[in-house]
Formats: structure tokens, sequence, C-alpha cells
């Protein structure tokens, strides 16, 4: 990779009247807010539509896009909505925060508006075919998620009747005609998404920008990509998890993290040529320049949690596909480019097969003073081909750290980094990474604009507490911090 910066901020944290950010004016905006200054990267988490505590690396589908970041006002252009249908509506109070409670409530009825007005439009049945027929995941997402509507929610092992849930080809059939209007909600929903991501991305490409995208390594019981190909992982004949994705105990949690996900076949996913994940990846490729691939670790090795466990304490280490899948997915994608998130606990498989690939890793500057074990993350250890972030979605700000972190790392990395309270701790962590040898720096926005700890995307290990919420100030993107960033960039030979 070139030298160069970008900024770490998801499409639900931009401003937006209308409770969280959107693929509209703002994220324009935003687009041209990077080009002032002086960023050659956007770096987004998953875009997929959310469920239970509203993890985007929890999502109903591989594929789809996030409902909540269709633009109601670019529905309203189209002639799809009236200003009387959504403004003065509560999509949530604090203009920092997302009200994901308030948004359920308010913003699926706005868009069935839409797609009512949307029916009533010669030729609208057309428009729908040639969706489902340009892309192939959407038959089965539309189809899942009108039968979890009509199934009260529930997750589909759980759906009453089992011959919906196996997939048999008269219930199939039978489903999809009793429940066409829903499904047809639904994709009406994605292809608006993906309409308004196109001009998004248009506009991204014009301003000389890459779009950085994240794949999580694992899909959710509960999606549209587990029930459409059960056979790819591994689950017993109830459809349940026989084992389930964590992360081993180490100095920071004494039970690990027992995530749940269902774990991949991976015999069966080599049997067919890694067609399943060629087919995902390619999607991402779609939408992103680069694609960072979560938790590459498990690509090496992965933690098999028995799925009765109820702490990952008690699993253990299973080799991973490796170069096998990376081939397959650099054979059959060779345009596409990858970051591996190798962070956590690191072997020596995971080294290696980071570097066979080819692939720049992750250097986190927040890991770099920690006391409690040695760390490679100082920015004088970096090599070239890596990724350096003064955090990640999972990490808090730069100005939360020196409030959260121990004393004794604080004076380290004072000293490391010399700082001082005149340019301020945050400013120097991020000058930190900027003046490092790696070819690519990352930082949070929160970073920039100095806000604490409180304001974190993410915190691992908990759900809700005001996870996936945070929002950036409306006014705060603005010419004196782009022309701060700038400065920065250049002085570093990054812009």
């Amino acid at each position: 990779m070139e030298r160069k910066s970008g900024i770490l901020l998801h499409i639900s944290s931009l401003p937006s009247p209308y409770g969280i950010g959107t693929l509209g004016r703002e994220a324009h905006s935003f687009v041209d807010f990077l080009a002032a200054a002086g960023q050659r990267c956007w770096q987004l988490l998953p875009l997929g539509p959310t469920g239970l505590f509203d993890s985007p690396y929890q999502s109903f589908s591989t594929y789809a896009g996030n409902p909540y970041f269709v633009d109601l006002d670019l529905l309203r252009a189209e002639g799809l909505l009236e200003r009387s249908d959504y403004e003065g509506l509560d999509f949530g109070r604090d203009p920092r925060r997302v009200d994901y409670g308030k948004l359920y409530a308010q913003r699926i009825p706005v868009l069935r508006r839409a797609y009512a007005r949307f029916r009533m439009r010669e030729g609208w049945r057309g428009e729908l075919d040639a969706l489902f027929a340009r892309e192939r995941w959407l038959s089965d997402y539309a189809l899942f998620m009108a039968l979890k509507a009509h199934f009260g929610g529930v997750e589909w092992p759980a759906w009453p009747d089992a011959e919906i849930r196996m997939r048999r080809p008269g219930a199939m059939a039978r489903y999809r005609a009793l429940l066409d209007e829903e499904i047809g909600f639904h994709a009406f929903v994605q292809g608006r998404f993906f309409a308004q991501w196109e001009t998004l991305r248009a506009h991204v490409r014009a301003r000389d920008i890459q779009l950085i995208g994240d794949l999580p390594i694992y899909v959710p019981l509960d999606s549209a990509d587990v029930w459409a190909a059960p056979a790819l992982f591994q689950l017993d004949g109830a459809q349940r998890p026989t084992a389930v994705a964590g992360v081993p105990p180490d100095s920071f949690s004494a039970d690990g993290q027992l995530w749940g996900n269902p774990l991949y076949d991976w015999a069966a996913m080599e049997r067919d040529g890694f067609s399943w994940w060629i087919d995902r990846v390619r999607a991402a490729g779609r939408l992103y320049d680069l694609v960072r691939i979560d938790h590459f670790r498990g690509l090496a090795s992965y933690w098999r949690v028995p799925a009765t466990e109820k702490t990952a304490a008690r699993g253990a280490w299973v080799r991973g596909p490796g170069m096998k899948l990376i081939g397959a997915l650099q054979r059959a994608l060779p345009g596409l480019r990858f970051i591996a998130e190798d962070l956590g606990y690191l072997t020596e498989d995971v080294t290696a097969l980071r570097e066979e690939a080819g692939l720049p890793g992750m250097k986190v500057i927040q890991f770099a003073f920690d006391s409690r074990e040695a760390s490679d993350y100082r920015p004088h250890s970096y090599e070239r081909n890596s990724v350096c972030y003064t955090g990640t979605h999972d990490n808090t700000t730069a100005a939360g750290w020196f409030s959260e972190a121990s004393p004794e790392d604080v004076r380290k990395a004072v000293a490391y980094l010399g700082l001082n309270a005149e340019e301020g701790y945050a400013n120097g962590l991020i000058r930190g990474g900027m003046s490092s040898v790696a070819a690519l720096f990352i930082a949070q926005i929160q970073d920039y604009l100095g806000v604490d700890g409180r304001f974190r995307m993410n915190t691992p290990g908990t759900v809700g507490g005001g996870n996936w919420c945070y929002r950036v100030a409306p006014g705060a993107l603005d010419g004196a911090l782009a022309a701060r960033i700038l400065a920065m960039t250049k002085l570093y030979g990054r812009a």
C-alpha cells in the first residue's frame, strides 16, 4: 500500500435529524470532509441489518444492507414519501446517541409507507422481479425476514413449522405465496439501500477516497445465511449448533468470550471449492475497495466451545482452513485487497498464515503501553506492510484511554510519545500513529474530536448499555477540524 491515512466512522454515527446516520446528505458531506482533511480512506463497520442488541457483527444477512441507513429525504425526492410521513416523529431526542428502540418503532412504518406508494407505480412488480434476478441472495433473505415476522420474531430453528425450517420445496412455495407482500417489502428496502449506496460510492470515487469494509468472520445462527445453507455449519439434526465460536480466557477475561456463533464445517466448504465464502467476499468487493477480515486468527486455528458450555473457558483450538481458503479467495477475486485483523492471542501459525498470504496486519497504539504483558505495538517495531490504529471500535477513545488506563501505562505512553498538555495527550497519541512507518494509519473520528470514553462505540463482552450508539454531534465536522487533520497528515507524508 502507498502511504496514506483515513478515519473510522460508521454510517450509524453520522449526524442526522432522524435518529441515525444514513446514506444521504451527511454521508456525502463526510466524504467532502475527508477530502478536505487530506484523508484517503473511510473505514466502516459491517453494513448489514441488525437484530437483538444492535451489533453490526450479528446481522440477519451477510449480503443485505441495514434498513435504518436508507435515507428518508432521498425517498421523498423519489416521490415515495411526503415530509409529513416522517418529520416530527420521535426518532430519539439525543443527537449524540442512537435510540434503537425508537428507531424500530418509528422507522420501519415509514419505510412501509414508501413501499405502499411504490406499489402504486406502474411496473413495480417488474422492478422487483429484476432486482431478485440480479441479486441471487435476495430471495432467501426476503423470505427469511418475512418468515421471522410471521412467526413472531423467534429465531428460525424455533419456527413451529418444521417443513419451512427444513426448506422443503412445498413449504417454500406455500410461504412465498402467503407472504408475498412482506417479501416484496424487504426486497424494496434492499433495492433502495443499494441504489443510495451506489450514489454515495460514486461520490467517494470522485473524491479519490477508498472504502474499507469489515467482514465478520462468523455469521449468527439466526440469519438467512445459516438457514439457507445449514450443511455448511456444525449443526445437529435439530438445526442447533454442536459447538460455537469464542475466544479463550486471557489476562483481560477469566472466562474468555463466548460469542455463540455457529462454526463452519470447513471440510464441507472445501469440497465445493469454498464457493459460499467466494460469493460472500465477492459481494463485499462490490461495496468496498479493501476488506478487513475480522478475527483473522480463526482462519489459522479457532476456539471451539461445546454448545452446552456457559462460558468460553472449556474449549479447544481446532485447525482452520488457512491458505486453502485465502488462496481460493485471492484466485477468484484477484482485484480485491484485504487487511488481516490479527489482534488478540496470536501464535506462530497465525503470523505465518498472514505472511504467506501477503496481507497487512493491524497495530493498535492503545495496546503499546499495557504493563500487564509484553507488547510489539509500539510504533518503532512496526513494519511498513501494516495498518496502524489509535484504537478500533472495540477500544475506548484516545482521550478515554488516558483517563481509564493505569497510571503506569500512562507514564509509559507520555515518555515514549513525548506527550505534553499543550498539544493534548489524545493528539499526541494520534501523532504517534500518523508518524509511524505503517503504510496506512486509521483513527476513530472520536479521537480527532477529543471526546472521552463515554463516546466509545463498543465495550467487548457486554450487551446493551449504549453499545453501537455513538453519533457525531451536529456541526462538529467543520473546516477548522479538517484543516487541523490536514496539517498533521501533510507533516507525516500521508496526504
